[in-house]
C-alpha cells in the first residue's frame, strides 16, 4: 500500500467513525418479496445504510402477509422482536395493547406528521393517542388491470359498469384469452369480493357490512347479489388458478395470455418491472361500478420497543427516512402506490398514480375512502379469516348457494366478534 492509499484510507476510515458512534442495526421483518416490491425495499435499506446504520433484512415470503405474522408472534413472545415489522391496520391496536410498541412521537412532532398525513391515515397508526407505526404509502384496492392489446384482438371495451365487465368477459373467453387473470389464495379471492361488494353495496353499504358488521346488511339481498356475482366470476378463470400467486396472475396479463385482473395497485409494480407503460401497454380502472369509492389498505412498518440507544436511533431514523419525499417518491413509484404525504409532487409518477391521489383526496372528502377488509385494514384478523372462509368456500362450490352463503357470512362474523 504506497502512501497516498494509506491516507485515503486513514482519511475514509476517519470520516466514518462519527457515525459509527451513533450507529445502530434496524431489522426489518416485510413481505416485499416480489420483483417491484423488492426494489422498493431495497431502497429503504439504501437510504437507512446511508445514515451509517446496518440493515437486518428479515424477508418472509407471502403476499398476505400471512406467513410473516406467524415468525413475528414467535419472535414477540420469545421477546425478541425485530425492530420494525409490517404490521397495518386493527392489527397495529393489537399489538399497542400488549405493550411492545414504543413510540414515535419525537419524530412526527419534528416532520409535522400530523399535518402531512390524512386524518384517516393519521388514526389508523396511533395507539391512544401516540404514534407507534410509520406509514409507508397507500394502496387502492379496487382496480381493473386491462392489456388493451388483447381486448382490441377480442373486439372487447373497457368496461365501467359491471355489466360491461361481464359483456368484456364474455368477448375475451370467447376469443381464446383467460378472460380474467386470478390467483385461487384467500386473500385474492376476498380481494375480488370486496371490489364486488363496493359494486353492488356501494361506499355506505360496505361500512356498514365490514366495518360495523351490521347484520341486517350482511344477510341482505345486495349481499345475496355480491356472491351471485363472485359466483359469476368463478366462470371466468381458468383451471390452472388455484393456489397462484398474484404476480404471477399479473404475468397472464402482462404477456397477452389474459385481459383482465382484479388486484389493488401493487400489479402496477409488476407492468413497471416489464417495462411497460401506464395508459399505453396497459390500463387501470376502477373496478366497474365503485367509482367514486376508494379502498384503501396502508403498508405501514409498527416499531417495536428496543433496549439499545444506538438501535433506538437507527430505529427512529427508519421512521424519518420513510416520510422523506425522496423515499416516498422512489419506493411508491416502484410498489405501485401512492404517497401518504398530502404535499408530495405527483409530477414525476404515472398516469395510473395521478388517477389515484385524485381519487384518494376526493373520496377523503366524500365519504368513499373505506378501509379494506381483504387487507386487513376494516376489521380484526379474526373477522377477516372468517370472511376469507365463507368466500373461498363458496368461490370453489360452483353449487353453493348465494343466499345461504350470506347467512354463512353473517354467523361467520358473530361467531368471532
Amino acid at each position: 500500500m504506497n502512501a497516498i492509499t494509506r491516507l485515503a484510507t486513514a482519511v475514509s476510515l476517519a470520516s466514518l467513525l462519527p457515525l459509527a458512534a451513533h450507529a445502530g442495526e434496524v431489522e426489518v421483518l416485510h413481505w416485499w418479496t416480489s420483483g417491484g416490491e423488492k426494489r422498493a425495499a431495497d431502497t429503504l435499506q439504501k437510504l437507512v445504510e446511508e445514515k451509517g446504520h446496518t440493515w437486518k433484512d428479515f424477508a418472509v415470503a407471502g403476499g398476505g402477509g400471512e406467513a410473516a405474522m406467524t415468525v413475528l408472534k414467535t419472535r414477540a413472545v420469545s421477546g425478541n422482536p425485530p425492530a420494525a415489522a409490517q404490521i397495518k391496520g386493527p392489527d397495529i391496536q393489537e399489538w399497542g395493547e400488549l405493550g411492545l410498541l414504543t413510540d414515535l412521537n419525537e419524530v412526527a412532532t419534528e416532520q409535522k406528521w400530523d399535518s402531512l398525513l390524512p386524518k384517516q391515515v393519521a388514526d389508523v397508526m396511533k395507539y391512544d393517542g401516540d404514534y407507534v407505526a410509520v406509514p409507508i404509502n397507500v394502496h387502492r384496492v379496487n382496480w381493473l388491470w386491462i392489456n388493451p392489446e388483447v381486448f382490441a384482438k377480442a373486439g372487447a371495451t373497457p368496461p365501467t359498469t359491471l355489466e360491461e365487465f361481464f359483456a368484456a368477459a364474455d368477448k375475451l373467453k370467447a376469443a381464446g384469452f383467460i378472460a380474467i387473470a386470478h390467483g385461487g389464495q384467500p386473500w385474492q379471492d376476498g380481494t375480488v369480493f370486496e371490489d364486488l361488494a363496493f359494486s353492488i353495496l356501494g361506499a355506505d353499504g360496505y361500512r356498514k357490512a365490514f366495518v360495523e358488521q351490521d347484520k341486517a346488511t350482511l344477510t341482505g339481498a345486495k349481499m345475496t347479489e355480491v356472491f351471485a356475482a363472485l359466483q359469476k366470476v368463478r366462470g371466468y378463470i381458468d383451471a390452472d388458478a388455484a393456489g397462484r400467486d398474484w404476480n404471477t396472475a399479473a404475468g397472464l396479463v402482462i404477456n397477452g395470455k389474459a385481459g383482465m385482473q382484479i388486484m389493488g395497485d401493487w400489479a402496477k409494480s409488476e407492468w413497471t418491472a416489464a417495462g411497460k407503460v401506464a395508459g399505453q401497454d396497459y390500463q387501470c380502472l376502477p373496478f366497474p361500478g365503485s367509482q367514486g369509492s376508494f379502498a384503501y389498505n396502508i403498508d405501514s412498518l409498527a416499531m417495536f420497543k428496543l433496549s439499545n440507544a444506538d438501535n433506538r436511533k437507527a430505529q427512529e431514523d427508519l421512521a424519518r427516512t420513510i416520510m422523506e419525499p425522496e423515499f416516498q417518491q422512489f419506493f411508491n413509484q416502484n410498489k405501485g402506490s401512492i404517497p401518504v404525504r398530502l404535499d408530495q409532487d405527483m409530477s414525476t409518477f404515472d398516469a395510473c398514480a395521478q388517477a389515484s391521489m385524485k381519487d384518494f383526496k376526493e373520496a377523503a372528502a366524500s365519504g368513499g375512502l373505506q378501509p379494506s377488509l381483504a387487507h386487513g385494514m376494516a376489521a380484526s384478523s379474526y373477522v377477516q379469516g372468517a370472511v376469507f372462509d365463507v368466500v373461498t368456500n363458496f368461490f370453489n362450490d360452483p353449487k353453493a348457494d348465494p343466499a345461504r352463503a350470506a347467512q354463512q357470512l353473517a354467523a361467520a362474523i358473530e361467531a368471532v366478534q
